[in-house]
């Protein structure tokens, strides 16, 4: 556990120190630096994907045992156990029971960018028109989108 932590949180940190030299350092400077921080920034990548494959191993068994305690649990109150993983009908109701939780994430995700760039349109068209034509900026706009 320690090591996934530790991994997790060496990621980002080496991934960001191209960033921080780049806002430090002159542009002399920074072409010498970059050729350190490319390589802790490869190193971040790497440990970020290993810290992913940490957990993605670790959910696979805890979705393992999980379903093992849920059998076990079944089997002690009813002794007939009268369903199969392996039975197509459950099968699918499982695959399409855990997919939705992602599929109404991805709408609610969707939704909200949609409503961010339409925001972003009243937002630059308000601007230009007070940059051209002294136009007062009208918040409302943006906060009937948000609320619709």
């Amino acid at each position: 556990m320690s090591t996934a932590l530790t991994i997790d949180a060496f990621g980002p940190i080496s991934d960001n120190a191209g960033g921080i030299a780049e806002m430090a350092l002159g542009s002399d400077e920074f072409k010498v630096t970059r050729k350190v921080t490319d390589c802790l920034d490869a190193a971040g990548n790497t440990t970020a994907a290993v810290g992913k494959g940490f957990a993605i191993g670790s959910a696979a068994l805890v979705s393992l045992a999980l379903f093992s305690a849920f059998i076990t649990r079944v089997y002690k109150v009813d002794k007939t156990l009268s369903f199969s993983i392996l039975d197509p009908l459950v099968f699918s109701g499982l695959l399409l029971g855990a997919l939705l939780p992602y599929w109404f994430s991805g709408m609610t995700v969707k939704s909200v960018g949609t409503a961010a760039q339409e925001m972003c349109t009243v937002a630059d068209r308000q601007i230009r028109e007070f940059n051209e034509k002294g136009t007062p900026i009208n918040s409302d706009e943006c906060i009937e989108i948000s609320t619709k």
